[in-house]
């Protein structure tokens, strides 16, 4: 049944919407609406009831929720989403925004706003206060969007990706590669270790490419124990992922990660993505320590050319 066929017959989609303040939820509430969402931020809880009363939009609703709402609280906004999870004709998932607290201290530092929870402190009492505030929020959330690495515009895409999926499907797959030097990401479903696995970086002449290559998933191929790790861990994705969906989850995670995230986690991410894409789920990579080489890199380039025309200047 198409979305359109599902309005008409009475079924109302709520996509709730929270997060630590600067973690992106605006531009997540206004990419929902350029894709057709009817738009409501900071609406007072007590409200959303009155709200729902009327007959339904005809079109889907995101509901942007915060700190600063009048009436906020964890346990009004758990109970508000218990309920609408259970009344009739209600389609409910709550959407959370996450970032990690060196990030959003960095982005409030740098447009000088004050923190809500903090107005005559400094923002680090306010950013530590909320993501401790939203701990049992977090845990409830149907889709989890770890905005720490990603640019206004790759949030923007994640959340059209994740909210409006092109497949017949409702669950959405993404496979993640990482180095365990920097931490698990954020928001993992299964977490699986590769460093146990052949490794080209010691191989002088594969150091310098990343899991991409053809020479190095070759190498890393040759590993008597790939095959059968590689296999297992597929047949138990294809296990969980149906299982998943018929819970309603919208989103599963999966990430791999080795010593330096650029080698055999890399690899075992796209060999993973093609198989899973291939059974026809939606998937999505990310590798986020070539991402994050690639931005350094770019912002390096940007401050050379930067300082090349001070040079000039000069």
């Amino acid at each position: 049944m198409s979305e359109a066929e599902t309005n008409s017959v009475g079924r109302q989609r709520i996509v709730l919407v929270t997060g630590p303040s600067g973690a992106g939820r605006t531009t997540a509430i206004r990419t929902m609406e350029d894709l057709g969402f009817e738009a409501i931020d900071n609406l007072p809880l007590r409200l959303l009831p009155r709200l729902l009363e009327d007959p339904p939009l005809g079109r889907d609703l995101v509901l942007g929720l915060d700190v600063r709402n009048r009436d906020f609280s964890v346990n009004a906004l758990i109970e508000t989403l218990d309920s609408l999870r259970d009344a009739p004709g209600m389609e409910t998932e709550l959407l959370y925004l996450d970032c990690r607290s060196d990030v959003l201290l960095r982005r409030f530092s740098e447009t000088r706003r004050r923190h809500p929870l903090a107005p005559a402190e400094g923002p680090e009492e306010g950013v530590q206060r909320e993501l401790d505030l939203l701990v049992p929020i977090r845990a409830r959330a149907d889709i989890l969007i770890d905005s720490s690495d990603l640019t206004p515009h790759d949030l923007r895409a994640e959340v059209e990706r994740l909210i409006t999926p092109e497949s017949g499907a409702r669950l959405a797959v993404s496979v993640n590669s990482f180095s365990y030097k920097r931490g698990l990401p954020r928001g993992m479903d299964m977490v699986l270790d590769c460093r146990f696995l052949k490794n080209p970086y010691w191989e002088q002449s594969l150091r310098a490419l990343d899991g991409r290559s053809a020479d190095v998933v070759a190498h890393i191929a040759g590993d008597p124990r790939f095959v059968p790790f590689f296999d297992k861990v597929l047949d138990l994705a294809r296990m969980l992922l149906p299982a998943y969906m018929e819970e309603g989850k919208a989103h599963f995670a999966i990430g791999f990660g080795c010593t330096g995230g650029q080698h055999r986690s890399v690899a075992i991410a796209e060999k993973m993505s093609q198989a899973l894409a291939e059974d026809g789920w939606q998937v999505s990579t990310r590798h986020r320590e070539l991402e994050r080489r690639q931005a350094s890199a770019v912002a390096g380039a940007s401050q050379q050319t930067a300082n090349a025309g001070e040079g000039r200047q000069a």
